[in-house]
């Protein structure tokens, strides 16, 4: 028995994609595989979004391009971070498509030695504040650059929307500044005909007008609602189930205590479960006496501090065995408990909570229970 273990759905990640694409059409659907597929296993995540309907997969980083071409996957490629020498050379040696917004990038992008037929997405900074340039002009020059380099292609024009889950206005004053530019790039570039994107996954579902010519989805991908409500409002499917099971149950009495600096203390007699994981595998200490995990169905509370290898949960005055299954993050009998639920609890978003998950939890995927 693993003490930990995060399985993992391809099923639940393909029918997600599905989805989307289908919200999506006649846009194309970008899955987004940055960060091990947000915690999911960036190789099977990415073959599985591919079947279920993505055409073009994106990431942050060169390394991670690498690592998906070494494990076998193909198609269009998207590293959307920003790249030193030595990544660019990572990049594009994993045929991926890279980011420019300043022309002195473009001219060492267009002298490099391995740049063939290199495809180039210009991004403008519409409010995002973070890459990409806020001079439309400078992000034209780059795309002049661009088509004018032999070496390179004009694949794509784009931006990152801010607040498309919590204050759409302002995600509509994005798309007002992008639009215009993208149009006059297009128009001015007809040759190229550059993709047009700026939609996340927040945007995808729930501004149409976002979609374009393809929409960049990550958390939706996974089966979490980018809203941090509840992913089935949307069609959407949890990939990812985090497990345990009791290692030690024992009686506790009133007065005594669990954990280090006692921060439970039972008020009257109780059964105590001791559960092997603890916040180097990803339950966060800050969920010290505030998360439900499932045990026999039922939910039952976390008590005491959340350390580095092991929590406690109350059984209440009739416990299961040890070696009894514990759900941290899925379904067990009629109870659920989702990332969104960690999230609120954390004062956080449920991208951080999957992501958090350590490299030394396993992580085994399958197909609806069954083989990958």
């Amino acid at each position: 028995m693993l003490r930990a273990l995060a399985r993992v759905d391809l099923a639940a990640i393909e029918r997600n994609c599905a989805t989307l694409a289908r919200v999506a059409a006649p846009a194309r659907l970008c899955a987004v595989v940055k960060a091990d597929g947000y915690g999911h296993g960036a190789v099977p995540a990415a073959l599985a979004a591919q079947a279920g309907g993505a055409v073009w997969l994106a990431v942050a980083t060169a390394q991670e391009a690498a690592a998906l071409r070494a494990g076998g996957v193909g198609g269009p490629l998207l590293v959307m971070g920003a790249l030193g020498a030595e990544e660019l050379t990572i990049a594009l040696c994993a045929a991926a498509d890279v980011v420019a917004w300043r022309t002195g990038f473009a001219a060492a992008l267009a002298a490099h030695p391995d740049a063939r037929d290199a495809g180039v997405h210009v991004k403008l900074d519409t409010g995002m504040g973070r890459l990409g340039t806020r001079d439309a002009a400078e992000a034209r020059d780059v795309a002049d650059a661009v088509t004018a380099a032999p070496a390179l292609r004009l694949a794509g024009a784009m931006t990152h929307l801010a607040t498309a889950d919590d204050d759409p206005a302002f995600a509509r004053e994005q798309l007002a500044r992008f639009a215009p530019w993208a149009e006059a790039v297009r128009a001015r570039h007809p040759d190229a005909a550059p993709l047009v994107h700026a939609a996340n996954s927040a945007a995808a579902l729930g501004l149409p007008e976002s979609r374009l010519d393809m929409v960049r989805c990550g958390i939706a991908v996974y089966g979490m609602d980018p809203f941090q409500r509840d992913p089935a409002e949307h069609g959407l499917e949890p990939a990812l189930e985090l497990s345990s099971y009791l290692a030690e149950v024992k009686p506790v009495a009133a007065g005594e205590s669990a954990g280090y600096g006692r921060r439970f203390v039972a008020s009257a007699p109780t059964w105590i479960g001791t559960v092997p994981v603890g916040y180097a595998d990803g339950v966060r200490r800050a969920l010290t006496n505030d998360l439900d995990v499932l045990v026999d169905g039922r939910r039952v509370p976390l008590v005491g501090t959340v350390s580095m290898d092991n929590i406690t949960v109350d059984l209440g005055p009739d416990p299961p065995a040890r070696g009894a299954p514990v759900v941290l993050l899925g379904a067990q009998g009629g109870e659920r408990v989702t990332a969104e639920e960690w999230a609120r609890r954390l004062r956080t978003i449920n991208y951080e909570v999957t992501c958090g998950i350590s490299a030394r939890v396993p992580r085994a995927h399958h197909r609806g229970g069954g083989p990958a």
